[in-house]
């Protein structure tokens, strides 16, 4: 499906990707304080249009890119040394308050999360800090502490959650590209509605110390950016694990993968989602545009059919880990009255289900990496089972803006699970999944697919979706102003 705006439409030349800006600043053609002042200024041009930020670093960012300067003046080179980005505001970064959507006087970090300090360690410089729902709970980011943040492709509408302020940044060309989270698809629902390359990593592939194990092992931390080769290199700057995070897979090469060809693959086509009580299914033009990326796959030489996975009663696994990490939270929050009814709502069941309930969930991991599993290729096998499951990553176009204003705790979740059931098993699993964009409704709005994989497979994923987008070349299309 065709997008109504493009690149050659939409005004002033937008700024260059994350590989490129990086590019530039070895070649010497600019500067990290031109990279990070302009950065700057586009936030300070749009902010009030899509109030994409939650804290910005100005006076920081420009004292970094000024060093940033002097080290590639005198020969130093790093994957993104100078290169301007921003983080999702559940990641702590020294001196800063991380607010995670919450209202009230919280006090600023101590130390920078590990994922921050691999970006400072690549180089990078992080101009600020982006809105999220509060504590990463829904698929839109608006909240009473910080407002809504909105889409750059129709400001009307939500650009999804919880990483709405890394997705609308990066999409509006603030920033070339952005670290958000995933727990129930907070990556891949935003990289969907706002038509970017979202990749939900291995769990452990890049640690989300201070905390363990985010969510009950739910959430993990993945990049938000306009093409795979950048979601690529920024996952490759920010992977790696903390000495004390308890998941530890072993190393995946992302850039290396984007530019390999993945070779014939055998791919599922999934309409039916889990079970939701909802009787959820795709929007005509979800349905539309998903279909027309999975005769794309045919057309590049891979094998699609029509499949439907064996996913049990898998949320069996989901709610007591969602509803408990919820409440890990908000129990620490020094004001909870503060906090939105329906978190409060969340922190009553998840102490309730926490303890054995959640024990339990989290045992039924083995069962359940056992029954989807197979409905894999084993790695080295050309026997039976697939390699990649191909979904909508949403089952509607993005919702306008106050679309669940108002609504209780059952009925938000409800809500949720219409619109989004997709992509959250992929969260329970602990597995790999990329967002790639599928195309836009006949209103404008983006839409997207989910290439799913088993264990580690993140290689295989970023492989097809860099294949995708040669093809289908999804980064010439900008939203109206960016």
């Amino acid at each position: 499906m065709s997008s109504p705006h493009t690149a050659e439409t939409t005004g002033p030349a937008a700024p260059a990707g994350l590989a490129d800006s990086a590019r530039e600043l070895a070649e010497g053609t600019t500067t990290s304080v031109a990279q990070v002042s302009a950065a700057l200024d586009r936030i300070r041009a749009g902010e009030h249009r899509l109030n994409a930020f939650r804290q910005v670093r100005a006076e920081a960012a420009l004292a970094e890119a000024a060093e940033a300067d002097r080290r590639l003046a005198a020969g130093e080179r790093l994957p993104l040394l100078g290169v301007p980005v921003a983080v999702k505001d559940d990641t702590d970064v020294l001196g800063m308050p991380t607010y995670f959507g919450c209202d009230g006087d919280l006090p600023a970090a101590t130390a920078d999360s590990e994922a921050v300090r691999r970006l400072r360690a690549a180089g990078a410089v992080i101009v600020g800090k982006t809105n999220s729902c509060e504590l990463g709970q829904w698929p839109f980011t608006e909240g009473h502490a910080f407002g809504a943040t909105r889409n750059p492709w129709h400001t009307g509408h939500t650009p999804g959650g919880s990483s709405g302020g890394s997705a609308a940044a990066v999409a509006a060309g603030f920033v070339p590209a952005a670290l958000g989270s995933d727990g129930a698809g907070s990556v891949r629902i935003p990289a969907a509605w706002t038509h970017l390359v979202g990749i939900k990593p291995q769990r452990g592939r890049i640690s989300v110390h201070p905390h363990s194990d985010a969510f009950q092992g739910l959430t993990v931390n993945g990049p938000l950016a306009r093409t795979v080769a950048d979601a690529a290199l920024l996952l490759d700057a920010v992977a790696g694990s903390h000495p004390d995070d308890p998941h530890r897979p072993p190393p995946v090469a992302a850039s290396a993968a984007a530019r390999r060809e993945p070779g014939r693959l055998r791919i599922a086509l999934a309409w039916r989602p889990p079970l939701t009580l909802t009787g959820s299914a795709p929007h005509p033009e979800v349905r539309r545009a998903v279909l027309d990326l999975a005769q794309a796959l045919a057309r590049l030489g891979h094998d699609v059919e029509a499949a439907r996975p064996r996913y049990g009663l898998i949320g069996l696994g989901f709610v007591p880990r969602a509803t408990a990490g919820i409440a890990e939270l908000a129990a620490r929050h020094p004001a909870p009255a503060l906090l939105d009814p329906r978190t409060r709502s969340a922190l009553r069941t998840g102490t309730r289900l926490g303890g054995r309930v959640v024990r339990a969930a989290r045992r039924r991991e083995v069962h359940q990496h056992r029954r989807i599993g197979a409905f894999f290729r084993r790695p080295g096998s050309d026997g039976p089972g697939y390699d990649v499951l191909l979904t909508p990553t949403t089952a509607l176009p993005p919702p306008p803006i106050g679309r669940f204003d108002g609504l209780s705790a059952w009925r938000t979740d409800l809500a949720m699970a219409e619109t989004c059931p997709y992509a959250w098993p992929w969260n329970v699993l602990c597995w790999p999944g990329v967002n790639v964009p599928a195309g836009f409704t006949s209103a404008g709005l983006p839409v997207g697919a989910q290439l799913l994989g088993p264990s580690r497979s993140e290689e295989r994923l970023i492989s097809l979706a860099a294949q995708l987008e040669a093809d289908r070349r999804w980064y010439e299309h900008r939203p109206p102003a960016a």
